[in-house]
C-alpha cells in the first residue's frame, strides 16, 4: 500500500510528490510536506471531508495514517488538478468509490515501480 502521484500543487515547480514512507503515523507537518498542502488547509479539509479523520491524541495532536495521506492526495488532486469545488470533490469522493479505487491502484503501482527501481539501483552498485 504505497503511493505517489505526479500532481503538482499551486506554486510547486516540481511535478512529483515524494513517496510515502513506510511508517504507521504521520504528523500534520509530515503530511503537509508529503502532499504539498499547508497544515491550515489540512485542518480545513478535515471539517469539509468526513472521509478525512486523523487520530487525535495528547493535546489534540493529529496523527494521520497511510489511508489518510492517500485521501489527502486524492482530495488535493480533485481540487487542484481536476478543478472541482469543495462540494463537488465531496460528492465525487462520496459517490464514486470505484474511480477512487482505480486511481489509488494506479498510484500504488507507480510507487511500487519507483521503489523497485531504487532497489535495483542499490543492487547494481
Amino acid at each position: 500500500m504505497l503511493e505517489a502521484t505526479s500532481n503538482a500543487s499551486e506554486g510547486e515547480t516540481g511535478g512529483e510528490l515524494p513517496p510515502i514512507p513506510g511508517k504507521r503515523y504521520f504528523t500534520i507537518g509530515e503530511v503537509s510536506e508529503l502532499c504539498g498542502v499547508k497544515p491550515h488547509v489540512l485542518r480545513y479539509w478535515e471539517q469539509e471531508f468526513p472521509q478525512l479523520s486523523p487520530v487525535k491524541r495528547r493535546g489534540n495532536r493529529r496523527y494521520y495514517q497511510r489511508h489518510d495521506v492517500l485521501m489527502v492526495r486524492q482530495i488535493r488532486n480533485l481540487l487542484y488538478d481536476q478543478g472541482f469545488t469543495i462540494s463537488g470533490a465531496r460528492q465525487q469522493l462520496a459517490g464514486d468509490n470505484a474511480k477512487y479505487d482505480a486511481s489509488q491502484s494506479q498510484q500504488i503501482v507507480h510507487q511500487l515501480r519507483h521503489e523497485l527501481e531504487q532497489v535495483l539501483e542499490l543492487l547494481s552498485r
